[in-house]
């Protein structure tokens, strides 16, 4: 199905549908505006095929704004991710999918959501690096990196990490002396964590360590992690990254 967008000097967005069928709208969704832009295409669709009710229309989110706000961290603030996953229910796509989402608190607020594995793209790095030991970051991560471990039939050393006057400190469970390591995790907002994670691993004898987010957002400190990271593999799902560091795969 064909749509145009038009943007108005003044911030508003209109949509327009340019025949009808099934809707398949695929966006970023790291800004509010992505979310008003597929709502004004959702709202126009509807009053398209009101009366064409085999038609089915689909929302992708490649990257879900807010995600990491999936609870109410303090007594009086607002619960962002709530909000957020209210607004997508308004519109009432049929379904929803969600690129590796944060928690499944997402999935769980969103309507008729399912996640999208990120397996694809984790072992496309794990390939080009030549089958490294995955790690992943922490006990959240654990899970779902223990599971693409046993897929790819890679070794898996978990660590954990415990801030100290808000410096994080890292224990690794496991041997890494002499092997290239692949940390494993959703996304990456400025990356501390896994710098200090990387010098550790270091410290401990891995040869090389690597890293792998799904969302590559990188806000601060970017450049802080080339000082222990070797090289960067993430999709362009938040925005696209036009540095040799990283290695980026197209979802968007």
């Amino acid at each position: 199905m064909m749509y145009t967008i038009k943007k108005f000097k003044d911030g508003q967005v209109t949509a327009e549908i340019k025949d009808k069928g099934d809707l398949e709208v695929k966006i970023r969704g790291n800004s509010y505006e992505d979310l008003f832009r597929a709502a004004a295409v959702k709202e126009a669709w509807d009053a398209e095929t009101a009366t064409e009710k085999h038609c089915v229309s689909t929302l992708t989110l490649c990257c879900l704004i807010g995600q990491r706000s999936d609870r109410r961290f303090h007594p009086g603030t607002s619960f962002d991710l709530k909000v957020i996953a209210n607004f997508i229910n308004t519109m009432k796509f049929d379904k929803v999918f969600v690129l590796h989402p944060h928690s499944p608190i997402a999935l769980a607020l969103i309507d008729n959501s399912e996640n999208i594995s990120h397996f694809e793209f984790v072992e496309k790095a794990f390939n080009a690096i030549g089958h490294p030991v995955l790690v992943s970051p922490d006990a959240g991560a654990y899970k779902t990196t223990h599971e693409i471990a046993e897929q790819l039939n890679a070794d898996l050393v978990p660590s954990n990490k415990v801030r100290v006057n808000g410096v994080p400190e890292i224990s690794i469970q496991g041997d890494v002396k002499g092997k290239p390591c692949l940390i494993v995790d959703d996304l990456a907002d400025g990356g501390r964590t896994f710098k200090f994670l990387a010098a550790a691993l270091k410290s401990q004898g891995a040869t090389k360590v690597f890293l792998y987010v799904t969302h590559g957002q990188f806000n601060y400190g970017f450049d802080e992690l080339k000082e222990s990271i070797d090289h960067i593999y993430c999709t362009n799902s938040f925005k696209a990254i036009d540095d040799d560091f990283v290695t980026q795969y197209s979802v968007v």
